[in-house]
């Protein structure tokens, strides 16, 4: 079992619990308690939990900024997002892909479409498309962030700014109405920022789960997107004051439909 298997597995069993000690991380997940030492304190080093004497907690507010950990969460919602999604994507289009988990998933879809070009600075979405005679690949150059699995960096901005597309897709870790769209870090503001400007349309992906919340970096305003495609469990609070803050179009991700 590698590291990324191993803290999937940490993670989840300390979220269930609320906390746990290292010998009881041991014996229920089967591991030795000096790997489950090493493996909290590189977690811990990930803000994504917090080391306690013996053990470890769940963080009050728990930042899910690895791509592994982003992608097996709210499963659902984001398999009926990414399929509206790409609906949006016509034959023929040029079009912007950032890494976000649910934008990863629109991949399933877009391997229908005839003679796209995907511009990405995504690892999982070049292994997942590279074999689709349909589908040509332009990968963004520059620094790769190995949790994320994507490029980042000055050198990946300029890559972008060189392109002009019809449509760009893009997540986010937070959007409301007083901030508009926020991130964790500058690494991924700057490139969704990159992507906005350079497209003529652009497609805000999200769950409703991150709506309402705002985090660390405000990068871009609610009237810099042309549609945010979410699930059916935004509150009607929220979606009223999206629309009066300049939020110029919804679409709800609806089960069964």
């Amino acid at each position: 079992m590698n590291f990324q298997e191993r803290k999937k597995k940490i993670l989840t069993a300390v979220y269930e619990t609320g906390s746990l000690s290292v010998f009881e991380l041991s014996e229920k997940l089967a591991m030795s308690p000096a790997t489950i030492r090493r493996d909290l304190h590189d977690i811990a080093e990930e803000g994504l939990l917090l080391r306690t004497h013996g053990g470890a907690m769940k963080p009050e507010n728990p930042i899910l900024t690895s791509f592994v950990e982003k992608a097996g969460v709210r499963d659902a919602q984001k398999d009926r997002i990414s399929k509206l999604a790409s609906e949006q994507v016509a034959d023929g289009d040029t079009i912007f892909l950032d890494c976000g988990s649910t934008v990863f998933r629109m991949c399933t879809y877009l391997k229908k479409k005839n003679d796209i070009r995907v511009i990405t600075n995504s690892l999982p979405i070049l292994a997942e498309l590279i074999d689709i005679p349909s589908i040509s690949i332009n990968l963004i150059g520059g620094e790769l962030d190995k949790s994320r699995k994507a490029v980042h960096g000055e050198k990946a901005i300029q890559h972008i700014d060189s392109y002009h597309v019809r449509k760009a897709f893009v997540g986010v870790d937070g959007i409301s109405a007083e901030n508009g769209l926020t991130a964790h870090g500058e690494h991924e503001s700057s490139i969704t920022s990159a992507f906005i400007r350079n497209a003529e349309l652009v497609f805000l992906l999200t769950d409703s789960s991150k709506i309402g919340k705002d985090s660390y970096i405000k990068f871009a305003a609610l009237s810099d997107i042309t549609c945010l495609i979410t699930d059916s469990e935004i509150s009607a609070e929220n979606e009223n004051k999206l629309a009066k803050n300049g939020l110029k179009r919804l679409i709800i991700a609806i089960p069964g439909v």
